[in-house]
């Protein structure tokens, strides 16, 4: 990742992709579990599904409580805010409308696999983020490119989890 000077209030994004060599609809079943998004990242510590739901579907509700060295430890509400099976899974952290950050899967067949890409936004909304940014505005070029380097290390790393996993099962 190159040094973009990006700012919070640019909703600035970051993406990964991988081909896997499995079916797209069995790669979907992975991805689209966020049961197994804990096993695969170094933050999100647990997930559960809220108001009765058990899968993915538009308007889903789940729970994430996530740590980080830095940030501490938080929970977080997600809405899941794209779910086209089996090509896209996504949700919003916090209020949809106005989300704290945005995560995507994008899955696409190809020959006789799947390219999957993970894509994520920060913002618009605050975050745990702001808080750092608040403290040092005069360095949030550097805590915002830190960051999104830090989603990119975690979403290279869950691509080859997923990868993984997926060419084992498949």
């Amino acid at each position: 990742m190159e040094w973009t000077g990006q700012v919070y209030a640019d909703a600035p994004t970051v993406s990964v992709s991988t081909y896997i060599e499995a079916p797209v609809e069995h790669v979907w079943s992975l991805v689209s579990d966020i049961h197994l998004m804990p096993r695969l990242s170094s933050e999100l510590q647990e997930v559960e599904w809220l108001d009765g739901a058990t899968a993915p579907r538009p308007g889903g509700r789940f729970v994430g409580r996530s740590a980080h060295p830095s940030l501490g430890d938080w929970e977080t509400i997600s809405t899941v805010v794209d779910c086209s099976a089996p090509q896209r899974f996504g949700w919003a952290v916090g209020d949809p409308d106005h989300p704290s950050s945005v995560w995507r899967f994008t899955l696409t067949r190809r020959e006789t696999g799947t390219v999957l890409e993970q894509w994520a936004q920060m913002g618009p909304a605050p975050s745990g983020l702001s808080f750092a940014i608040e403290a040092m505005p005069d360095k949030e070029q550097k805590i915002v490119f830190v960051r999104l380097r830090e989603f990119e290390t975690g979403m290279k790393a869950n691509l080859a989890a997923l990868k993984n996993l997926a060419e084992q099962e498949k």
